[in-house]
């Protein structure tokens, strides 16, 4: 009969010592639910319940002994489990913004080469910020002394992509049946230990140029769109117009422990082919170093930063370059107020994103620069914020100036920006972004954009 089985099944999972669901809490409060139900006569529970009064009450379950190491618990902090003595962690973030980029006209004026302002009709996305989302998994362990690691960062974006030689990044594909692009920018082994310092080896954020975009107010907004009729994976931020993008790169990076606040990285690095040069065989890695400095100072916090690279080009058919560059700038926090400025120099590096420019035809690398500087106060949950920067590229000779009269002589772009912070994961965002764009032979562009919308982090 249904209620000896249910009485049954209540007995037995009192018996193990395990909790049965909340409906049936006990063996007396299911006859009462049977009882009720009409399933049991009145006979039948007056009957049970004087047999469930009379039963001895049973055996505490035992402690059974295993291995420990195979118990699965939640970690004491993030969101992650240990499971056995691995450590298993996510974070990821999701961000979305309401953008209208009001462009410049096209004409016979407006035209820039490699400039970051938009010219055309004006146009509205619902995209990505700087950031794409991204998805985080972090498995980390401690084996004979050694904490290691292995890590994962899947950075997809909320637009379709139009695929190519760039992936996820190249330019949108706003059509039905379209899907968004995923780019895989983080996979990478880690092994260190107290006094050793930590030995990095695989895909992940470059060292040179890399502070810039961190501290970067734009890095949890838009900045300049980057174009907005076809959203890509990301917006520009203040990419090209402050900075060189540092980039996710293959590498193998020893960081050293922090020493009174100093550390420093140095990391052999993935050769990089140019953007617009000739085609290239490159037989030497690229190399680049970091060092940083934390400090407080009475009321005052400090973080400066110097990074450096260096990589020799070869040309296929024949001839050689070196692109190198140097990036050193400050944070500084006093209460409510951050302020932070920076400034880069290269030559053979390009300009907006690593060897984009970098040469003239005949292979002579060109010199670049840029700065950004921006100011951050906040108050309870409010911050307003904003700043200004630029990026310069020169041409190398009168020759170089005739065949590329168009060619970037400068980007420019400056940011407001107004955050409120809905709860520990959720900020909400309101942004301004004026972006210019100037040639070296005159020409120039103008466009203005505005960016609503949050992003969430875990």
């Amino acid at each position: 009969m249904l209620w000896k089985v249910l009485l049954g099944t209540a007995s037995a999972v009192a018996m193990m010592g395990v909790s049965a669901p909340a409906y049936a809490g006990n063996s007396q409060a299911l006859l009462k639910r049977l009882h009720d139900k009409g399933i049991l006569s009145d006979a039948e529970y007056n009957e049970l319940l004087k047999d469930e009064a009379e039963a001895p009450a049973p055996a505490a379950a035992p402690v059974v002994a295993g291995d420990t190491a195979k118990f699965v618990r939640a970690t004491d902090s993030g969101i992650g489990l240990q499971v056995g003595p691995a450590t298993i962690k996510f974070s990821g973030s999701v961000n979305g913004f309401y953008v209208y980029d009001g462009a410049a006209k096209p004409g016979a004026n407006t035209s820039v080469t490699g400039g970051i302002a938009s010219v055309g009709g004006n146009t509205s996305a619902v995209r990505n910020g700087l950031l794409p989302g991204f998805l985080k998994v972090d498995a980390t362990t401690t084996q004979n002394g050694w904490d290691v690691g292995a890590h994962f960062g899947m950075y997809p974006g909320i637009n379709s992509a139009a695929w190519g030689a760039l992936g996820a990044n190249n330019g949108g594909q706003p059509t039905a049946l379209a899907t968004a692009g995923i780019d895989f920018r983080e996979t990478y082994l880690t092994i260190g230990r107290k006094g050793f310092g930590e030995l990095k080896i695989g895909r992940a954020i470059g060292l040179y140029g890399s502070e810039a975009i961190l501290n970067d107010i734009t890095l949890l907004s838009s900045g300049p769109t980057g174009g907005n009729a076809a959203p890509a994976n990301t917006t520009l931020g203040r990419i090209g117009s402050g900075y060189i993008y540092t980039d996710f790169q293959p590498q193998m990076t020893y960081t050293t422990p922090s020493m009174s606040g100093l550390q420093a990285s140095v990391g052999v690095f993935q050769p990089l082919n140019s953007l617009t040069a000739g085609a290239q065989n490159n037989s030497s890695p690229g190399f680049q170093g970091k060092v940083t400095y934390d400090g407080a100072f009475d009321a005052v916090k400090l973080h400066l930063w110097v990074s450096g690279i260096t990589q020799e080009h070869k040309f296929v058919a024949g001839g050689s370059y070196t692109g190198q560059g140097l990036d050193v700038g400050a944070r500084t926090t006093y209460g409510p107020l951050t302020l932070v400025g920076t400034y880069y120099t290269a030559k053979g590096l390009g300009t907006t994103v690593l060897n984009l420019f970098d040469t003239d035809a005949a292979g002579k690398p060109r010199s670049s620069e840029g700065y950004y500087v921006q100011a951050a106060l906040t108050q309870g949950k409010f911050t307003i914020a904003g700043s200004y920067g630029a990026s310069y590229l020169n041409h190398t000779d009168a020759a170089d100036r005739a065949a590329n009269p168009t060619l970037v002589r400068v980007n420019s772009s400056a940011v407001g920006q107004l955050r409120y912070g809905l709860n520990s994961w959720v900020t909400l965002i309101g942004e301004y972004i004026n972006s210019n764009a100037k040639a070296h032979n005159g020409n120039s562009a103008t466009s203005d954009a505005v960016a609503l919308g949050g992003i969430l982090f875990f």
